[in-house]
């Protein structure tokens, strides 16, 4: 460090300067039959007291974005991503001035995908911060719930994001084990799109050649076993499309 810099910081005053604090938010995805869930928290303490919500918090002086999401989720809803098949990307910045009525706060909105059998979701164990930390549906979630802050906008985004992912990549499969049946798959696209049944023949057709059969079979309670397939290519081509007005459902 020159000296100059080095005068230039001793002399610095931060507090020059309008105070921003940074904050994350998650949305958790998992699916369970043909329905789309998110976890959720119900907030303890003001603002927005008893209000349906994300989970997430503030981010510590030593702590990364993605770090502080990682530790308020297990936090909040006892779930640690580390121990699942788990799928995370940063989903975008949210820093409109008046979004928390405390201060001027920036969130850095997260997506996680969680893997499930199909058939349970983890359980949800709430922190000291939430009263109550449950799996809901998201769709049902978005069309009769007020979420705190921008949360609806954010849980919108997220939701646009794997919606229109699935259309032609294979990230639907990150909802499911690493070995799937297709009619396991199919019921993801269903659930994310909100949509009736997709045609089984021809949802078959568009993904065989992204998948790679594994020759195992899995039981089932009902009907004959069902093959098992891997991802063989993250993309799609051509394209799965989404059926019109699937998400307003």
């Amino acid at each position: 460090m020159s000296a100059g810099e080095k005068q230039f910081l001793e002399d610095y005053e931060p507090e020059d300067y309008p105070s921003v604090a940074l904050t994350v938010d998650l949305v958790v995805l998992a699916v369970t039959g043909d329905t789309l869930y998110a976890a959720f928290v119900r907030r303890g303490g003001h603002p927005f007291k008893g209000a349906l919500a994300l989970p997430g918090g503030f981010v510590g002086p030593d702590e990364d974005a993605l770090d502080a999401a990682w530790r308020e989720l297990e936090e909040e809803t006892g779930l640690d991503l580390g121990a699942h098949r788990a799928h995370v990307e940063q989903l975008a910045t949210y820093s409109a001035p008046k979004r928390d009525p405390r201060m001027r706060v920036v969130s850095v909105a997260h997506l996680a995908l969680l893997a499930t059998d199909s058939r349970t979701l983890p359980e949800l164990d709430p922190g000291s911060d939430a009263t109550a930390a449950h799996w809901h549906p998201v769709h049902e979630v978005l069309a009769t719930e007020a979420l705190a802050f921008d949360h609806r906008e954010i849980l919108t985004a997220a939701l646009e994001r794997l919606a229109g992912k699935i259309e032609y990549t294979l990230t639907a499969a990150k909802l499911l084990p690493e070995e799937f049946a297709l009619y396991q798959l199919r019921h993801v696209y269903e659930a994310v799109w909100n949509t009736e049944k997709l045609d089984a023949g021809n949802f078959t057709r568009k993904m065989t050649g992204a998948l790679a059969d594994t020759g195992r079979k899995t039981s089932r309670s009902k009907g004959a076993p069902a093959a098992l397939f891997t991802v063989r290519s993250e993309y799609l081509s051509p394209p799965m499309t989404r059926p019109p007005g699937a998400a307003d459902r």
